[in-house]
């Protein structure tokens, strides 16, 4: 049985785990790939630091692996987007299959490298870069590819998943929850990357990219983070039958349009997302054939993402036994539009803090009347005393770029004492 070589550049969490769950599972892997697979190089910064790798297989420099001549698919898993860059072109330049789990790399330069990758005809596997150990990657560009993708709405990153499900259950605050989370380890020190919904905006602009067919920029993508959401805009949710998850909700129209945005919004409780808690990740994708579908499970951490690693070296091993074409972004013209944020019309949920004094949700209500935006429900807790009180309000369909402007009119109103919280609501219609 032919045996073929693994070169690893990085072998921290993500890259123990692939060097860990290979060497449990290696039988099971080699009968269903019909060959064996083996670890012949690792590069990492420290080699005192790796473990269950035998020390003369180890190296400081990552061109001494992708220029082995025993390596014959390399694994990317060092992070960042400069180096990572520069060893995800030398592999594809030497002919090497490529797989990474590296989200941002693939969001930042993803269509330059499968461009490369498409002349040399060198593929180029990332199932671990969106949702950890979820299939999402290869059901969209296998499973799912007789269909139009009508929308996927996904939670796509568990930090915040893990946050918000902590603001609901115990009714408590932000930044609580985020220390908790860092003590847990849920959240990286530096938190900014997953609050700031930057991490979910990557994985967003791959997987709508793989949907639609044409490449979309990270810089494309609309991205709200969930540091504006308080412990009451939680309780109003709940009272209004809807939580609030960080969602990203990628659609297409009719017009072959697509829109892409990372953001809090409101789920109302009874859809299958809105039980998706803590740590974990949910996908939901609807065809055209298929109707609707759900990916769900851990989305980060080694076991799952190695899951996700030793899928794509299957996928490898399989190309190199058949002399298969290159695999990756397959591009077509189906789709090629994206939708500003201006243009999307959603409903909103809208949090007012006002003067308690009679005539003030006549003057609000004239100005989103006066923009063409009906509100379908106000609520006012009866809890609340004092000269400043919470108005709540479920807004219908509006344009983005129309509820910005009646928000703006409305923050300017003397009886306003605070700047007004918004949310986005999805009913998934």
């Amino acid at each position: 049985m032919k045996t073929f070589g693994l070169g690893l550049i990085g072998c921290g969490v993500v890259g123990g785990g692939v060097v860990r769950h290979l060497e449990r599972n290696l039988d099971l892997i080699t009968e269903r790939c019909g060959a064996r697979t083996e670890i012949r190089r690792v590069a990492v910064r420290d080699i005192s630091k790796v473990r269950g790798v035998p020390s003369d297989r180890l190296t400081t420099k990552w061109l001494e692996v992708v220029h082995d001549p025993q390596v014959d698919i390399v694994i990317e898993l060092m992070g960042g987007t400069t180096i990572a860059l520069e060893v995800a072109k030398a592999a594809v330049q030497a002919g090497k299959p490529l797989i990474t789990a590296n989200k941002a790399l693939l969001a930042e330069s993803g269509e330059e490298l499968f461009h490369l990758a498409q002349t040399k005809g060198v593929p180029i596997y990332f199932e671990a870069s969106v949702a950890g150990g979820i299939p999402i990657v290869r059901a969209l560009r296998e499973g799912l590819c007789a269909n139009h993708i009508l929308s996927l709405h996904g939670i796509i990153n568990g930090t915040c998943n893990y946050i918000l499900t902590r603001m609901s259950e115990e009714g408590l605050g932000f930044e609580e929850v985020l220390k908790e989370a860092k003590d847990l380890g849920y959240a990286e020190a530096d938190e900014s990357l997953d609050v700031d919904g930057i991490d979910a905006a990557h994985k967003a602009a791959i997987l709508a990219s793989l949907a639609y067919g044409f490449w979309i920029r990270v810089d494309q993508v609309f991205v709200e983070g969930i540091r504006k959401i308080e412990a009451i805009d939680v309780q109003m949710a709940r009272r209004l039958n809807y939580v609030i998850k960080l969602l990203a909700t990628i659609k297409s129209n009719p017009g072959g349009a697509v829109e892409v945005r990372v953001h809090p919004t409101l789920v109302p409780k009874q859809h299958v997302l809105a039980s998706v808690n803590g740590v974990f990740n949910a996908v939901a994708v609807e065809g055209d054939v298929v109707g609707q579908t759900l990916f769900y499970g851990r989305g980060a951490g080694p076991d799952a993402t190695a899951s996700a690693v030793l899928s794509d070296v299957a996928e490898a091993v399989l190309h190199k036994q058949t002399n298969g074409g290159g695999r990756g972004f397959v591009s077509h013209n189906l789709y090629g539009k994206l939708i500003t944020i201006d243009e999307v019309c959603t409903r909103y949920y809208v949090r007012l803090t006002v003067k308690n004094e009679p005539g003030v949700l006549a003057k609000v209500a004239a100005i989103f009347g006066f923009h063409g935006i009906g509100i379908s429900s106000v609520f006012q807790p009866e809890d609340h005393d004092g000269d400043a009180v919470p108005l709540v309000m479920l807004l219908d369909f509006a344009k983005e770029a129309s509820l910005q402007k009646a928000n703006a009119e409305i923050e300017a109103l003397s009886v306003v004492t605070e700047p007004n919280q918004v949310i986005r609501v999805e009913d998934f219609s």
